[in-house]
């Protein structure tokens, strides 16, 4: 029973995790947090959003102790509580990459196939 419980509770953590990625300013957000830490203004003017609209995009990554913040002063900087999302999130840019390729081989067959149907022209 205990393994059943511990595998639900990693099923629920992972779930709420992903939640927390589940938009894409969040996740422009944390690209961004790559370089290093951010406050919510220059969250604001790098994605050209109000203030207010970056703080919420943070508390939702804060909750879910995506990131983490630092006050200094009259300043609230923002980091990634773990650098392994960014592993996370260079997978999931490999997934859309891959994706990529598998559609464009798609659409290259698809233009060499000769077609064997009578074109239909349009009439104006």
């Amino acid at each position: 029973m205990n393994k059943v419980r511990s595998r639900q509770q990693l099923s629920n953590f992972k779930a709420e995790f992903f939640k927390a990625l589940a938009h894409p300013l969040r996740v422009s957000i944390l690209d961004a947090l790559r370089e290093g830490e951010l406050t919510v203004n220059e969250i604001s003017q790098r994605f050209e959003i109000e203030a207010a609209n970056a703080s919420q995009q943070l508390a939702v990554l804060r909750n879910r102790n995506i990131v983490v913040a630092r006050k200094e002063g009259a300043n609230v900087y923002y980091s990634v509580a773990d650098r392994s999302i960014f592993k996370l999130l260079d997978a999931a840019k490999e997934i859309f990459n891959n994706h990529l390729v598998g559609v464009r081989t798609m659409l290259e067959q698809i233009h060499t196939i000769p077609s064997h149907s009578p074109r239909v022209t349009r009439v104006r």
